[in-house]
């Protein structure tokens, strides 16, 4: 841009600077068009600021296809003056699914990990969570539109487990879904920079995680209101529209 414009890279610089300009970074971004968003949108944020009494609310989804990766040659470790170092390229043995329910309540993760991602196991993850929950309680479960959480199966079993009640997050909406904040801590702090030598070893790390969590769980706090968030797709309508 400089060179194209006559001037200094110093001078590009500070127009950058004087006018917050940041053309190094993006961002990215997709309106929902569900015809539901707004009702989905008060469901689901209501579950999170006014949760209802006896009952738990749990935000469930897959990270699917979590592969176990093995650099090629050993990393060198940190040390003063340099940080630790690793091959760029890796060898890949094979992948792993992990449902994953996040209590809103206290931070606590149910996970179990499963080479599949089917209404099957899906099913088999909804059976875990009865049996790791209280009796007693409803459980009110956000989950995305994928269509295993829709299957004839999976409504059936929910029929004959009334204390289940599901709760779908709009369509291109998955920021809706706090458990979406636990994966992106799963990723950056666990599996990003680990060395798996195969699937059972990726496995074993992702419950360690689990349960290092669930002794010293964050809980995730979400303060954004319906109007606020209208307020905020409102205007990148706007903008959208402007630009064509």
């Amino acid at each position: 841009m400089a060179k194209a414009q006559g001037l200094s890279e110093a001078s590009v610089r500070r127009i950058w600077k004087q006018h917050n300009l940041k053309p190094h970074l993006t961002k990215t971004f997709k309106l929902s068009r569900d015809p539901q968003f707004v009702d989905k949108l008060r469901d689901v944020v209501g579950l999170y600021m006014n949760p209802p009494e006896k009952a738990l609310v749990l935000c469930v989804d897959e990270k699917c296809q979590i592969q176990a990766l093995d650099r090629t040659q050993p990393g060198l470790p940190m040390k003063p003056g340099r940080c630790g170092t690793f091959t760029h390229d890796y060898k890949r043995h094979g992948t792993t699914t992990l449902f994953a329910a996040l209590n809103v309540l206290d931070g606590k993760v149910i996970g179990d990990c499963m080479p599949l991602h089917r209404h099957q196991e899906f099913i088999r993850f909804l059976k875990r969570i009865d049996q790791e929950t209280p009796a007693g309680l409803n459980l009110h479960i956000i989950v995305d539109n994928y269509s295993a959480h829709k299957h004839p199966r999976v409504r059936s079993w929910l029929k004959r487990h009334p204390r289940f009640q599901m709760h779908f997050t709009p369509t291109s909406s998955s920021w809706l879904n706090l458990v979406e904040r636990w994966f992106a801590y799963l990723t950056h702090k666990r599996i990003r920079r680990g060395t798996f030598h195969n699937v059972p070893a990726l496995i074993e790390a992702i419950f360690d995680y689990i349960d290092s969590n669930n002794q010293n769980p964050h809980v995730f706090v979400w303060t954004a209101s319906v109007d606020r968030i209208m307020t905020k797709i409102a205007k990148c309508k706007e903008a959208s529209d402007a630009l064509h």
